[in-house]
């Protein structure tokens, strides 16, 4: 093992995914294949135990009345590596104890009282009440503190039980270790290391829960080192476990010191204080690079730019810019012209905003604006039946939408003929909104920038068009996807309702969203689109950083856990 290479590279490889579950794979990889603590030439070798051990355990299996032991196949040498250390001997799991299974209690021999019945949820949940059972049980299904336990189904682990006298369900193992063979603390760690083996091999199955059946399980092959060894093994293993502990413990203190910061920051972005803005942006540009260490964190990050974007606090304001006042005006003559070449129908007219409506402060050359009232038109889509098909019209549906955009793939189609088209026609900046979904997706937005005239769209989904010449569609989607507009304009029509969330095209058209002068939506739109690309070259690094971090730890390990040279094979007739 070259530890001092580990240790000089744990600073790169600490934040690598899953670092410290590997570590402590990598101790008990170790631990046994004889790589943690050196061999002593004094030490019985304990190919002579092994033989001994056999004899005690068919004897105490015939004791038991419920056990017949049976001597297992020789260990042949394709089966195990050529580096097994002097004085270790490769046997079987059957050969280091008897593997007593537990009684098929049924929940109707459930009792309120009498010995706690140790289930497979009582052993991966401490916290898990017990159920109780009453009657006289032989004794190799009793449970005592420190017994060792081996689920062989759904949870595939090897256990010490610590929680106080009990009876063994089944689906459970209890292990009667042959203690001239083993001591219990080292086969607790041979029988760990021997599950997960066989969980990441080819003998776990089962669709609902995995299984491993007895007799692979008991053929699987270990190596057993002297007692002595065992001792300092045993010993070198807590200690390092101890230190893989801390290293979580500071980790995870570290992590929880990262993310209260990271949303500190971003908090004060998304409620600015105009008195401490300024400070508050320069601090978290300075120090979200180094706050952000997980992908994850970035689309917070993301978020409170769209919310930054539409408050104003993106991109200064230009007083020479023409009033958002003006570009309103436009789109409302703009969308009477459409209804006198009969178009679109002549609704009735949307309330104005009033003051109490406005859920922030924006600046003084932009306006609350209803959604009806900035869009030409809303429409819903086609009604008509979907098929899967090689030909037709697309059909695009909620699924379509995601992250702010309308995607395509292999989509269901209606006919060219359909009396819904030309009229449901997608066109190249529509917006398309979910109407119908669950809470968390209800209300997603996104824009079209596929081809004209080539796809249409489901009737659970409702199309915004805009007008190109006197808004920009991609600031309006923005603002439908800044998380301040949820908060503020879907959530709390979500909470009256209950089952399947259903936000309706009336809802949508009074919604409010803050509209600033055309011109500056244009700097918004690009603005944003600077920072996420910033926030995705950001990612890739993270990303990058991950894998040459995880690389680095399984080079390290694999450096650890080559095989030594000269080492004598082992193995019992």
């Amino acid at each position: 093992m070259n530890a001092e290479q580990l240790l000089a590279q744990y600073e790169r490889i600490s934040d690598a995914p899953n670092a410290i579950a590997q570590l402590r794979r990598f101790v008990l990889d170790l631990a046994v294949r004889g790589k943690l603590v050196p061999q002593d030439p004094r030490e019985e070798p304990q190919i002579s135990a092994l033989k001994r051990a056999r004899e005690r355990l068919e004897t105490a299996a015939s004791n038991t009345g419920r056990l017949r032991w049976k001597a297992s196949v020789p260990v042949d040498t394709s089966e195990v590596r050529k580096d097994i250390p002097s004085g270790w001997v490769a046997a079987r799991v059957n050969d280091t104890g008897l593997y007593v299974n537990g009684l098929a209690f049924k929940p109707s021999d459930w009792k309120k009282k009498g010995l706690p019945i140790i289930r497979i949820q009582n052993l991966t949940d401490p916290d898990r009440q017990f159920n109780f059972a009453e009657g006289n049980f032989p004794d190799e299904v009793l449970v005592r503190d420190g017994d060792l336990l081996v689920s062989w189904s759904a949870t595939l682990e090897a256990f010490k039980w610590e929680r106080g006298h009990g009876v063994l369900n089944q689906h459970i193992f209890r292990v009667i270790p042959d203690n001239g063979l083993t001591i219990r603390d080292f086969l607790l760690l041979l029988l760990q290391n021997a599950i997960r083996e066989m969980a990441d091999g080819e003998h776990a199955h089962g669709l609902v829960m995995t299984h491993i059946n007895r007799e692979p399980f008991v053929s699987h092959v270990v190596l057993i080192p002297p007692l002595a060894e065992q001792n300092r093994i045993v010993a070198k293993v807590a200690e390092l476990m101890a230190l893989c502990t801390g290293l979580e413990a500071a980790r995870s203190e570290r992590e929880s010191t990262r993310e209260r910061l990271t949303a500190a920051s971003l908090a004060r972005l998304n409620a600015p204080d105009p008195v401490t803005f300024s400070d508050d942006a320069r601090f978290a540009i300075n120090a979200l690079p180094a706050l952000t260490t997980r992908t994850d964190q970035l689309k917070q990050l993301r978020q409170t730019i769209l919310n930054l974007a539409v408050r104003g606090k993106l991109v200064p304001q230009d007083p020479n810019d023409e009033p958002a006042q003006n570009a309103l005006q436009a789109i409302r003559a703009e969308r009477d012209e459409l209804i006198r070449l009969k178009s679109i129908r002549r609704e009735g007219p949307l309330k104005p905003v009033r003051e109490d409506e406005q859920s922030f402060g924006i600046p003084m050359t932009w306006v609350w604006v209803r959604i009806g009232d900035a869009a030409l038109f809303t429409q819903y889509g086609t009604s008509a039946r979907a098929m899967p098909s090689q030909h037709g019209t697309p059909v695009l549906t909620m699924s379509n939408v995601q992250d702010g955009l309308v995607v395509w793939g292999n989509e269901k189609r209606i006919s060219d003929d359909s009396d819904e088209l030309p009229d449901l026609f997608l066109k190249k900046f529509d917006l398309l909104y979910n109407r119908t979904n669950s809470a968390e997706l209800v209300g997603k937005t996104g824009i079209y920038l596929g081809e004209n005239d080539c796809r249409t769209f489901a009737s659970y989904l409702i199309r915004l068009r805009l007008s190109l010449a006197h808004s920009s569609p991609r600031y309006v989607n923005l603002a439908m996807n800044a998380p301040v507009f949820r908060e503020t304009q879907i959530v709390p029509l979500i909470k009256k309702q209950t089952g399947q969330a259903n936000v309706n095209g009336t809802a949508l058209k009074n919604m409010l969203i803050p509209f600033p002068p055309l011109a500056e939506q244009h700097r918004i739109v690009a603005k944003v689109d600077e920072l996420v690309a910033l926030c995705k070259h950001f990612e890739a690094s993270l990303t990058t950083a991950d894998t040459t971090r995880s690389r680095l730890l399984e080079a390290l390990l694999a450096a650890a856990l080559s095989p030594i040279k000269g080492c004598k094979l082992e193995a019992a007739e």
